[in-house]
Formats: C-alpha cells, sequence, structure tokens
C-alpha cells in the first residue's frame, strides 16, 4: 500500500510546488498604464502602436506562379491521396482498415440494392454507385471515416427527378395499359446517369473556385429537419413495396396526403405475402440491431443483419417460390459485369439544372456535417472546397458509368468507425467486395423480395425519424433554431418526391426563410444602457447588473449587433428613446424660438428702433439658419439680448454689445437652452460603444453623423469608443472623420472615453472617485 501511494504523493507534491510558483509569478505580474489624465484616442492609439495601412495581398497574383514546389503543393492538395498513403501505417491500421471495409461492405449490398430502387431505377445500379464513387472517392477524398455512396435523402431526390420526367404512365402500352418496364428504365438510367454528371461539374466547380463555405447557410437544424421529412417521403415511398399495391403517380401540394389515402383505400387489395414478407424481415432487422447494441463491446464487429435477411430471404423465396406461390415482387434479372460508360445527354442539362444543383448542395451539407464531426474526434481536418471536389468527381466519373448521384450515408460512416477504419483504405476495400459481388454474386439475388428490401430502407431510417425529438431540446435551447426547424419540415412535406413535385422547391423556401430570420433578428437586437461595475474597468448593462452605475453625467449606449442600413432609423430611435431625453421635440422648439428671435430682430430693424451700430453689427452678423445654426444661434440671441437692454438705456446697450461681441462663452450662454427656457439633459456626454459593429455602410455613416449633429445641438458632446480595426478604415474609406468629428472623438475604450469626458467636463484631472 505505501509503494502504491508514494509516486501519488509525489506528484502531489509536485503539482503544489507548479502551483505556488504560477501564483508566484501572477503575483509578480503587473500592468502599467499612463497616468489617469492620459486617454488613449485613436489618434495616439495609432501613433503609439505605430499603426499602418495593411498590406493587401492579390490572391489571384499566387496562381498564376509557377514552380517545382508550388506544382508538387497542388498536386498533394487536390489528390491528398499521395500525401497520407505513403505514411500508412501496415502494422497499425492495415487489420482494422479491413474489418471496416468487410463490415461496411455488408451493408453496401443490401442497401445499395434497396437506395437504387427507392430512386425508381433497377436494383444492380445501387451496386454500381456503391462502387465506382466510392473508389474515386479513396483518390480524392481528406475525410478518413465517412462512407461515401448511396444514401436515402439523395435517393429519394433522384427519385423525385425520375418521376416528374419519366413517370409511369408515359410507358403504358397498348388499351390494357400494360406498362413497359425496359423502356421506362433505359430512360430512367439515362436521366439518372446525366443528372450525376451534371451535379458532378457542380461541385466540382464549386470546390475549383473555393466556394465551400456556401454549406454555411444551412444550419445544422435546416439540415436536420431536412432529412427527417425527407424520411417521412422515404417512407411513404416504400409504402407499395411493402403492400405489394400499385399506386397512380400525382402531382400538387397535396400529393403525400393523397399517396396515403390511396394506400389506405387499396388495402383490400394487397398482396398478404408480400406484407408477411415485410413484416419478418423488418422485425429480424430490428431484433439484430437491438442484439448489436446489447452486445457492441463484446463483438468484434456488428451482426451482419442485414446482408443475413438478405441471403435468408433470398433462399426462402428461391426455395418455396414466393412469386409463383404467392405473388411477392422480386428483384428479377441482375446482370453479372459492368456496364460500359455512357456519354450524357447535353440536350436534358436545361431539364435537370435546378434539381441537379439542390442534390449537389445537399449532398455535400451532409457529408461535410458528417465529416467534420469525424475530424473533430480523431484529430484530423477536413478541408471543405477539397471535399467539394472529391464528391464532384465521384458524381462525375459515376454518372459516365451509370450511376445515381451519392454522398455518404450516416449508418454506415458510424459502422465504419466503430469497427477500427483509420483511412480511407477501408472505402477501397469495401468498394472491391462490392466490384466482386458484381462480377460474380449479383445474379444470385434474382429472387430476392422487393419488400425485403423495403424492410430494410424503412429500419434504416429510424435515425432520422429520432431527429423529430430535436423539437423537444430546441424548444427549451433556442426558439429560433426552432422555428428554423418547423418551417423546413412543412416546407418539404407537401410535396411528395417520387410523385412528380420536387424537393429543391422546399429547400429553396427553408433556406431563404433562414436567411431572412438572420435579418430580422438583427432589426430587433438589444439595446443597452451600460455602468461601471464598481472598482474595475469594466461596463455593463445597468438592466442586467444591479451593481453597475452610471457614471455622473456620461451615457454609455451599446447596441448587440451591428448597425447598417435595414436597423440605422431603430438605432437612433432606441439611443434617443434610452437617453430619457426628446432630442426631437428640443430640437424642433430650439429651431422655433431661434426663429421667433430672429423674425422680432428684423422687425425691430424695420421700424428703424434700433441705433445705426447695432442694426450694422446685426446686418454684418446675420447668418442663415440651414447653414451654421449654432453661429446663428449666438449671434441672433445676442442681437435680441441687446434689443430688450436697449429699451432700458441706449448706452448701457452699445456697452453691453462690445462687452459681449469678443467673448464666446457668454454669447453661448445667452444662446444655451437654459437661456431659451428649455429644458437640459441631465447627462453632457454620450458616448456609443461599437465593440458589436463587424462593419459599417453609407447609411450607418449618415446616422452617426446625424447623431453627432443632433446632440451638439443640444449640447451633449458625442465620444466612440471601442471600434476594431476593420470598421476604422470603412469609416476612414466614407470619409467620415472631418473637421467637427475627428479620430479624437474615437478612444480605444468605454472607460477612455469615459475618464476623458469627465475631464474635459470638469477642466482639470479626473477625480478617481468619479469612476472607480
Amino acid at each position: 500500500m505505501g509503494l502504491s501511494e508514494a509516486p501519488g504523493e509525489r506528484d502531489t507534491q509536485a503539482l503544489l510546488s507548479r502551483t505556488q510558483a504560477m501564483e508566484l509569478r501572477r503575483r509578480d505580474y503587473h500592468v502599467e498604464r499612463p497616468p489617469l489624465n492620459f486617454f488613449l484616442n485613436q489618434e495616439q492609439l495609432e501613433e503609439l502602436g505605430s499603426r499602418s495601412p495593411a498590406q493587401v495581398t492579390l490572391q489571384w497574383r499566387t496562381w498564376f506562379r509557377c514552380s517545382r514546389a508550388r506544382a508538387q503543393a497542388l498536386l498533394l492538395q487536390y489528390l491528398p491521396v499521395l500525401a497520407w498513403l505513403p505514411q500508412y501505417s501496415v502494422r497499425d491500421w492495415l487489420l482494422g482498415d479491413l474489418l471496416s471495409g468487410l463490415s461496411v461492405a455488408i451493408m453496401q449490398l443490401p442497401q445499395g440494392l434497396a437506395y437504387a430502387l427507392l430512386a425508381g431505377l433497377p436494383p444492380v445500379f445501387g451496386l454500381y454507385s456503391s462502387f465506382y464513387p466510392v473508389f474515386v472517392y479513396f483518390l480524392f477524398g481528406t475525410s478518413r471515416h465517412i462512407s461515401v455512396g448511396t444514401f436515402a435523402v439523395m435517393s429519394v431526390m433522384v427519385g423525385s427527378v425520375m418521376e416528374s420526367l419519366a413517370p409511369d404512365d408515359a410507358f403504358l402500352l397498348g388499351l390494357n395499359s400494360t406498362l413497359d418496364v425496359a423502356a421506362r428504365d433505359a430512360t430512367r438510367v439515362q436521366l439518372a446517369s446525366t443528372l450525376s454528371v451534371l451535379v458532378g461539374l457542380f461541385q466540382v466547380g464549386l470546390g475549383m473556385v473555393h466556394f465551400g463555405f456556401v454549406v454555411t447557410y444551412l444550419s445544422e437544424p435546416l439540415v436536420r429537419a431536412y432529412t427527417t421529412a425527407a424520411s417521412v417521403h422515404v417512407f411513404v415511398s416504400q409504402l407499395k413495396y411493402v403492400f405489394g399495391l400499385h399506386l397512380s403517380s400525382r402531382s400538387g401540394p397535396l400529393s403525400l396526403i393523397y399517396t396515403v389515402l390511396e394506400v389506405c383505400w387499396k388495402l383490400p387489395q394487397m398482396v398478404v405475402g408480400t406484407m408477411v414478407t415485410a413484416i419478418v424481415a423488418g422485425v429480424v432487422l430490428v431484433l439484430v440491431k437491438l442484439l448489436n447494441e446489447k452486445l457492441r463491446r463484446h463483438l468484434p464487429m456488428p451482426l451482419p443483419g442485414e446482408l443475413l435477411t438478405l441471403i435468408g430471404a433470398t433462399g426462402i423465396s428461391y426455395g418455396v417460390g414466393l412469386k409463383q406461390a404467392f405473388g411477392v415482387d422480386i428483384v428479377g434479372k441482375i446482370p453479372a459485369g459492368l456496364v460500359p460508360p455512357m456519354a450524357p445527354r447535353p440536350q436534358l442539362f436545361a431539364k435537370l439544372l435546378g434539381n441537379a444543383f439542390a442534390i449537389a448542395v445537399v449532398g455535400f451539407a451532409i457529408a461535410i456535417s458528417l465529416g467534420k464531426i469525424f475530424a473533430l474526434r480523431h484529430g484530423y481536418r477536413v478541408y471543405s472546397n477539397q471535399e467539394l471536389v472529391a464528391l464532384g468527381l465521384s458524381n462525375l466519373l459515376g454518372g459516365i458509368f451509370q450511376c445515381f448521384p451519392v454522398s455518404c450515408s450516416m449508418s454506415r460512416s458510424l459502422v465504419q468507425e466503430s469497427t477500427g477504419g483509420n483511412t480511407q483504405v477501408a472505402g477501397a476495400i469495401s468498394s472491391l467486395f462490392i466490384l466482386i459481388i458484381i462480377v460474380k454474386l449479383g445474379e444470385l439475388f434474382q429472387d430476392l423480395p422487393k419488400a425485403v428490401l423495403a424492410a430494410v430502407v424503412i429500419v434504416n431510417l429510424k435515425g432520422m425519424v429520432m431527429q423529430c425529438t430535436d423539437v423537444v431540446s430546441l424548444w427549451k435551447a433556442n426558439r429560433m433554431d426552432l422555428l428554423i426547424w418547423v418551417v423546413t419540415f412543412v416546407a418539404n412535406i407537401p410535396p411528395n418526391p417520387g410523385l412528380g413535385v420536387l424537393l429543391d422547391l422546399g429547400l429553396a423556401v427553408a433556406v431563404v426563410f433562414s436567411l431572412m430570420l438572420v435579418v430580422v433578428r438583427t432589426q430587433m437586437p438589444h439595446y443597452s444602457v451600460l455602468g461601471q461595475v464598481p472598482d474595475t474597468d469594466i461596463y455593463r448593462d445597468v438592466a442586467e447588473y444591479s451593481g453597475a452605475r452610471e457614471v455622473p453625467g456620461v451615457k454609455v449606449f451599446r447596441s448587440s449587433v451591428t448597425v447598417y442600413f435595414a436597423n440605422a432609423e431603430l438605432y437612433s430611435d432606441s439611443l434617443k428613446q434610452r437617453c430619457g431625453v426628446d432630442v426631437d421635440y428640443l430640437l424642433s422648439q430650439k429651431k422655433k424660438l431661434l426663429r421667433k428671435q430672429e423674425l422680432k430682430l428684423k422687425q425691430l430693424q424695420k421700424e428703424n428702433k434700433l441705433p445705426k451700430q447695432a442694426a450694422a453689427a446685426s446686418k454684418g452678423t446675420s447668418v442663415s439658419i440651414n447653414v451654421n445654426p449654432t453661429v446663428m444661434d449666438i449671434e441672433s440671441n445676442n442681437d435680441v439680448e441687446g434689443s430688450k437692454a436697449r429699451e432700458a438705456s441706449a448706452g448701457t446697450e452699445l456697452e453691453d454689445t462690445g462687452a459681449w461681441a469678443p467673448e464666446d462663452a457668454k454669447a453661448s450662454d445667452i444662446s444655451s437652452l437654459k437661456a431659451l427656457g428649455l429644458p437640459q439633459p441631465d447627462f453632457h456626454t454620450l458616448i456609443l460603444d461599437l465593440s458589436s459593429f463587424s462593419f459599417v455602410d453609407t447609411v450607418c455613416l449618415k446616422s452617426l453623423k446625424n447623431i453627432f449633429r443632433d446632440f451638439r445641438e443640444i449640447e451633449v458632446e458625442v465620444y466612440m469608443a471601442a471600434c476594431h480595426a476593420p470598421v476604422i478604415m470603412q469609416l476612414e474609406d466614407g470619409h467620415f472623420f472631418d473637421a467637427s468629428i475627428t479620430k479624437q472623438h474615437l478612444f480605444a475604450s468605454v472607460h477612455d472615453a469615459v475618464l476623458f469626458a469627465l475631464q474635459h467636463r470638469r477642466s482639470g484631472p479626473v477625480d478617481p472617485v468619479l469612476v472607480s
């Protein structure tokens, strides 16, 4: 026992000694600041910090530089496999990647067949889409753990395009309405491959121009709500395979509801054998998944429930003859071997343009979201632009080999990580297994019931359906995100993919709404009057911090968001309201009184009741009210006051006029609010805290200038504080600073501005008691 405690005691003593040393260093560390009467305004800060304009480097110039190092860097950037494959540790990683690749391939087989059916294509094309894109991503991708291939959301979006451009009704033969399946499938394969090529072109093009940031406009609540809505469409689209029904094609905003009603109406016509097959397969899949969760710690790899279900269902179907005996629909002929490449049809590009862009963005959003999660968990970096290029090349080359658009699967990615996958070698191994199945083993699944594939799809929707619980968590955490979730879900539910209306419209509605919500939130910011926390130079909202006290005679105003054209007027109105002074009323009353004094002065001059000296003086000093109100106020009040004094004594009037002329202070007192009989503000300085400003536009500049002008008219000096460097540059570029507003009105911090305001008002050193 003593031996086991000795290292712990030594570690504790070492830790205490380090803690004590850090405490001593902390005590010795101190910051000295210039004396109290030294305040850092912007001019002083630029001089003290030796500010110089930042040198702007033109990125495009580096694009045309040619050197061996740059060529090598570009090669490693766009072909990442050359960077990490030479450093691959066979001893440490190969076994894990081998098991992981085998596990993913076992899942790829049933999911590829099922998701091809979901996309409205023959099942074998799901196997093609599980081979070509996966191998291409192995060469160009930067994520080590995501599993590229077929995915339910992508398949349902592809299926919506297939049903809208190649519906079953367009391939009916003769009077008995027999469906020409071969012609329909050939047309849909051509459409799907062309769509995949167009999706790939979009993704590669966006990646090459570094447009990976576009995914930032798809927030997590939006993506989760979108996939949840898509899961509802997936579920409804599989009902016809579960019950063995033939449904009519529909279109319109309520087509999803009509489809459910039609399923309910035709339930008496269902094939009982098909329904029983789907239920049994679904129960087996659920039980195997539950068993995997219970034994997760004890199993080296999950039990391949989907593969075992497919093998068992195929064997039973072949042995019993489910199609002949019970009318159960089966997959049918699966050709062995690979298909030759096929050129896309450019004539279809115009019809597929909008759908291709939506599929490209959604596929990339899902892939990059999962990629960043795994990268953060395992300590490496995923490059969004290169991910765009990798996914684009996967879809582009896959489309040439008759694949439909793909992304990454959440369930397979989790399996690839949990079974020991370390690199995309696991993906390459899974694609090789799929190749073996395509070449040799695919034809063995010809008797596989489609109801089993529908059960595989429905059971795998569990993760997306469980996202409905986001409503509860978002209600507690963030109501605005909940609103985005609900609007996205509702916008994508009414159209029914696979029945003529596309999901890209719902996605566009969701994105526009989320961006509009951001704009609306900037128009409802939190405005606050700040007070000083005692014994600190920290200023906080006096409404939230009861201990914060406003500095006497100083108002500090702050907005929680930047000010721009959409909220500049609201900022000005809230400022005047929070200051407790009706600025507009004071300005209008002051101008009205000064205008009356000017008219009265002119009337007195016309009646020749003023001495010639006073008339000459008033004539030489009269100024238009629109040019310089401050000077006019002083001079007109000077004349009016002189005229009142003249009524008492002409000699006194001349003497007083001569005495006031050189004294600006007395003149300003005469034109002040107090002399005019107007109420005065209870503060002499207004400080605008600009720390939340990230940019300014021309409307913001005009609003700030108007604030300076209006408050100076009511004898309140205005200063700005805590402005970031980019905003200062924008103020300079917008010619905000002039003779009346200089950088001396801009301070490094709110505390500096408060100290300067108090000293400037007192015309002497600041009393520290006032601000600390």
